[in-house]
């Protein structure tokens, strides 16, 4: 009797355990990451934006937080948000600026924000004690490095403004800022975003700010220089594909090659070089295709 009774009560705890085993795997199977995706699918690196709606569109990295924030310009037209940026308060610099370019909102000409009369304004977004109290670039020697370009923003005054703000500068030598960057730039503008098989290009820019060996130490008014200027570009195209490449160049005082070729990378490289990871709200598998796509491939979609 005794025997019985213990073989019922081991098949009962057999019976209990592969219930609980069979919950679990059907609970993994279904489990739901935190930004309500399934594990199997999709998203698990994209940004929380649970309580700012903007950090999930494409043009974004994955922000850095901490002593960090996120700044998104606006106008009071129809197109909008004008270009994000992440501004780091206790470096007070910012890490990068990412916008979109498609027809209109980069288009036109409304003439350039006088900068002889009225200065570069501070961001009013950025708490003084935040960010320099007065223009930190003036006797440097460096230039005022837009780093989302006038010339991309000429559709309204209101918009071109909002690009001379200290926030979306860093420093840049003339002969760099004037020079191959410039070309990244007008490649950006005058080629990639008048393709015809273009809808939309996502975009982030930014220098090196974050290791020191990335760094050209700081000016007279402590401003850091970046040794490394970066691009990250995602071409969202009409057939709804996608295709995507980075821009990895030195920041030097001198004259460069204009072949921009020798400074293309591919986005999962440029993660690599710089610890920014890009392009993160695109689905998973999306993110991984374009931005493992090799350089050789690169060079051949965009034309180069």
């Amino acid at each position: 009797m005794k025997l019985k009774t213990l073989l019922s009560v081991l098949c009962t705890v057999i019976l209990v355990a592969g219930f609980i085993l069979t919950a679990c795997e059907d609970d993994s199977s279904n489990f739901k990451n935190n930004n309500g995706l399934d594990a199997k699918g999709a998203n698990v690196n994209k940004n929380d934006a649970s309580e700012n709606a903007d950090l999930a569109r494409l043009e974004f990295p994955h922000v850095k937080g901490g002593q960090s924030i996120v700044v998104t310009h606006r106008t009071s037209d129809m197109y909008g948000i004008n270009y994000s940026l992440e501004w780091d308060c206790e470096k007070k610099t910012q890490r990068w600026s990412c916008y979109q370019m498609y027809s209109g909102n980069s288009g036109g000409y409304v003439g350039r924000y006088d900068t002889q009369q009225y200065g570069y304004p501070q961001d009013p977004q950025i708490p003084a004690d935040k960010r320099f109290n007065f223009d930190p670039y003036w006797g440097t020697g460096y230039d005022h490095g837009h780093i989302c370009p006038s010339a991309d923003r000429q559709y309204s005054v209101e918009a071109n403004t909002q690009t001379f703000y200290i926030s979306n500068m860093q420093p840049q030598r003339n002969i760099f800022n004037a020079g191959v960057w410039a070309d990244m730039e007008g490649q950006l503008r005058n080629k990639w975003n008048t393709n015809k098989f273009r809808k939309r290009l996502y975009v982030c820019k930014g220098g090196t700010i974050d290791n020191t060996f990335q760094t050209l130490g700081t000016t007279s008014t402590g401003l850091i220089i970046p040794r490394y200027f970066f691009m990250a570009i995602l071409c969202e195209q009409d057939d709804g594909t996608y295709k995507a490449l980075g821009f990895w160049i030195e920041h030097k005082n001198s004259d460069q090659s204009r072949d921009l070729r020798q400074y293309v990378v591919n986005i999962d490289r440029l993660e690599e070089l710089t610890d920014i990871d890009f392009f993160c709200n695109l689905p998973d598998d999306i993110e991984k295709q374009v931005e493992s796509t090799s350089r050789t491939k690169i060079l051949e979609d965009w034309n180069f």
